[in-house]
């Protein structure tokens, strides 16, 4: 049974340095590197040094451990590691696993990372290539054979659905990936700065897998982001105004698989989301009228809309109005689809920026947040408030 009652972890830790690499398509260094760099640059942020830091999270996916990064950082010991599975479904839920953490008082500094060359190195739209045998890969035998290689093939499959289900056609689309590029023109962080897009381009661009475009599918991206973490009490102490974890909370729906989820009753929505987003409500006490900025994971165009949908912004198959309208400012850093694939980290680093007053497409007032990870797959969320 899923979780009916709102949980003790709001309030009671913060986010309270940023940091990143540049975001490119060949690094020229190591993912070790890149990693350390991040680290560095989320203390710096917080005005803390590696000596204090007794807490590292991460990807199961990344390829640098916790106690390599330690050593390399400079830090002494650790009283906390911890890896979330799932790829980008993990990207809140280290924040959340860093927030146990200090809320338990397991740990008093957390720093959460992710870092990869994932354009230069390996490139995770290839799709599968070589797999060790495995129970959690059972799932692709039923798609492969057939030709669903790819994230893109498998997301198709649910957008495909969407559109017929509520009658739509691929532009409905196209108002999320305008949307992202409009933000990131105005980001020099973003590998898009400079370059926004109009519907007719989105359209116009090249099928990768009908009903997706080019336009559709989020970058490849070489660069590490990372995030420090703490009790509130200690950030209010520090160099920025702490962002305050108000909820977060981790969710896989019922028959769920990585990306293949086909044989659930209905492909429109992402149960999985669904589960997050009721955690989220219940313990921060909002709902979605009170969100000043989403910031949506858009791997693919199709499930922002989804993901919309299953927070109730808007009623089912009324996402792609809802964003052509600019109801909420959405992914104000351009998204994983204008500034860079970062497994979403970089979104949670704009949550942040927007709490602060810092985000160059920056909100007035904005004070409370929301955040999403990985979508297709087991996943998690968070909303990020102002403190006080």
């Amino acid at each position: 049974m899923s979780v009916r009652t709102r949980d003790l972890l709001g309030g009671r830790a913060a986010v309270a340095g940023i940091g990143a690499t540049e975001f490119s398509k060949d690094s020229g260094r190591s993912e070790l590197r890149l990693a350390v760099e991040a680290v560095r640059a989320a203390l710096d942020d917080a005005g803390l040094t590696a000596a204090d830091v007794d807490g590292l999270v991460t990807f199961t996916m990344d390829t640098s451990p916790e106690i390599t990064v330690a050593q390399a950082c400079g830090m002494g010991e650790l009283s906390f590691f911890s890896r979330v599975h799932y790829g980008g479904g993990a990207a809140c839920a280290t924040v959340q696993q860093a927030a146990l953490a200090v809320a338990a008082g397991v740990a008093d500094v957390v720093v959460c990372y992710r870092a990869f060359n994932e354009r230069s190195g390996r490139r995770f739209g290839s799709g599968v290539r070589q797999r060790e045998p495995s129970a959690e890969g059972t799932a692709l035998g039923w798609t492969l054979p057939f030709g669903l290689l790819t994230p893109a093939s498998w997301v198709a499959m649910a957008a495909q659905r969407y559109l017929h289900a509520y009658g739509l056609t691929p532009e409905a689309f196209g108002h999320v990936a305008v949307t992202a590029r409009r933000h990131a023109a105005a980001n020099p962080a973003a590998y898009f700065h400079g370059r926004p897009i109009t519907l007719a381009e989105h359209a116009a661009s090249r099928w990768i897998v009908e009903p997706l475009r080019l336009l559709d599918c989020c970058q490849e991206t070489d660069g590490g982001q990372a995030l420090v973490v703490t009790s509130v009490e200690r950030a209010r102490d520090l160099r920025h105004p702490p962002a305050v974890v108000a909820a977060a909370a981790q969710g896989a729906g019922r028959a769920q698989e990585q990306m293949t989820s086909f044989y659930r009753d209905d492909l429109t929505g992402l149960p999985e989301m669904g589960v997050v987003a009721r955690q989220l409500w219940r313990t921060s006490g909002l709902a979605p009228a009170d969100i000043d900025v989403g910031i949506l994971y858009d791997h693919f165009t199709p499930f922002v809309l989804a993901q919309l949908e299953e927070f109730g912004f808007c009623p089912p198959g009324e996402a792609a109005a809802f964003v052509a309208e600019d109801r909420l400012p959405l992914n104000t850093h351009g998204g994983q689809l204008g500034e860079a694939y970062l497994h979403g980290m970089n979104g949670i680093a704009e949550a942040v920026r927007q709490l602060r007053g810092s985000s160059v497409n920056q909100v007035p007032g904005a004070a409370r947040t929301l955040v999403t990870a990985g979508t297709g797959v087991p996943t998690s969320g968070l909303v990020l408030v102002a403190d006080g």
